[in-house]
């Protein structure tokens, strides 16, 4: 598909016609990554972030919010318990948190290596190139980097620079990665203020260029203490505005597939968020492959409020685990064994 044809699809209403697109995306899911839905288990080790991102609950701008971050033997009790519960990755997440030392990171990584089968992902933000060589050394297996927007102007609007430094290229970022030998993950926000329809056309068309690994995709959720969601609260303008409903995720889930058959795509937590009956299962069958299950301690869970009213912030490992498996069943899907690397 070309650019003209994703946005026809993007803005596309008649029911039918998404049924047709639908069925085609989980036909593709199906030929290229089989039933196995592969279950991530999910650390998020610190909500502390150096970053004042205009839609982030937890950039430093938000005063309001009990930061944490967790120690060494919480982390590494998480991903035992990842083993227990039968998953095949972690993934440890963090705001840009200039705390967490990166030769601490590595110790734990190896630690995780040495002791579990586990495959690690990474997911915390922009990092030097020495400190994202030291972790691939050290036994990382993936790297998830959002550029969040493939329009440079919204870019620089809703990602301001880190302290000192100057504008950065996402894009570029995850070339790098890609070159150290990472598995690399992106993804954006569907309905971000300024978002429109060529713009949200050319980021799936920018997954496709990538080649990525793994594709998050998601509704823009807005936090009240942001400046994003102060101007979302003033109500969305102009008819070319992606709204952050629903339907247009799925429809990015599936335009995604589409595009890049055989990459890893996950039904989100927010879109369980927007959805907590049967977001997750719709999304699953139009196109999605891995759930991301929370192994994070309850107590700190509701400190890492990207966007509120987060789903499943109350369930231990352990139930969330339960429900996720059931709901995968519930739809004819199977749990994934492994690591559930792409298959090149």
């Amino acid at each position: 598909m070309n650019k003209l044809e994703i946005t026809k699809w993007l803005k596309e209403t008649d029911a039918s016609k998404l049924a047709e697109l639908y069925e085609k995306a989980n036909k593709i899911r199906f030929e290229n990554v089989g039933d196995d839905v592969h279950l991530r288990g999910l650390i998020e080790i610190s909500n502390c972030c150096c970053r004042t991102c205009g839609y982030c609950g937890i950039s430093a701008i938000n005063s309001k919010l009990t930061r944490y971050r967790m120690k060494r033997e919480e982390i590494i009790e998480c991903a035992r318990k990842a083993v227990t519960l039968s998953y095949g990755t972690v993934v440890l997440q963090a705001g840009e948190d200039p705390g967490l030392d990166g030769k601490w990171i590595a110790d734990i990584i190896r630690e995780i290596k040495d002791k579990t089968p586990l495959a690690v992902t990474l997911s915390l933000g922009e990092r030097s190139n020495e400190e994202f060589q030291l972790w691939k050394d050290a036994g990382a297996d993936r790297y998830l980097l959002r550029f969040e927007t493939s329009d440079e102007t919204l870019f620089r609007k809703i990602h301001p620079p880190a302290p000192g430094q100057g504008y950065t290229n996402r894009i570029e970022i995850l070339k790098t990665l890609k070159k150290i030998g990472y598995e690399a993950g992106s993804g954006v926000m569907i309905g971000i203020p300024g978002q429109t329809y060529e713009t949200l056309a050319n980021d799936i068309l920018t997954f496709k260029e990538l080649d990525l690994d793994m594709i998050g995709v998601g509704p823009y959720l807005p936090h009240p203490e942001t400046p994003l969601g102060e101007e979302m609260s003033a109500g969305l303008k102009g008819e070319n505005q992606v709204p952050n409903i629903e339907e247009m995720v799925y429809k990015v889930i599936a335009l995604t597939r589409i595009a890049a058959p055989e990459s890893n795509i996950p039904s989100t937590t927010a879109l369980a968020t927007i959805n907590k009956a049967t977001g997750r299962e719709l999304g699953l069958n139009r196109g999605a492959n891995i759930v991301m299950p929370n192994l994070t301690p309850v107590e700190y869970r509701k400190y890492y409020e990207i966007y509120p009213s987060k789903a499943c912030i109350y369930e231990t490992a352990e139930e969330c685990h339960g429900c996720l498996s059931g709901r995968i069943a519930s739809i004819n899907r199977t749990v994934g064994k492994g690591t559930g690397s792409r298959n090149r």
